[in-house]
């Protein structure tokens, strides 16, 4: 599925959707491989850990689990996957 499908599916809920670009760093298993853990950090800086701290009531939409790893590891937010965001009695095994 494509992003424009879920920004549509975001639209027709309500949603106030703040997009963000690039990576959240941790890429799989790379952010955990030794010696990749302060790149991985530094790459978090760049968009999505600045956006979560400027928003701390915001919801964090992020269908990957690398994604929602990292933001729960270095800021202790949890995220959730579309299918959770749309119906919060969704169960998205990870």
């Amino acid at each position: 599925m494509s992003w424009s499908a879920d920004a549509e599916l975001l639209r027709r809920a309500g949603a106030d959707v703040r997009r963000l670009g690039g990576c959240c760093g941790l890429a799989g298993n790379f952010g955990v491989e030794l010696g990749h853990h302060d790149v991985s950090v530094k790459v978090a800086e760049h968009q999505l850990l600045p956006a979560l701290r400027d928003e701390p009531d915001a919801v964090l939409l992020a269908d990957g689990f690398s994604c929602r790893t990292q933001a729960a590891d270095l800021l202790d937010r949890r995220g959730v996957h579309l299918a959770q965001l749309l119906d919060p009695e969704a169960t998205v095994v990870e």
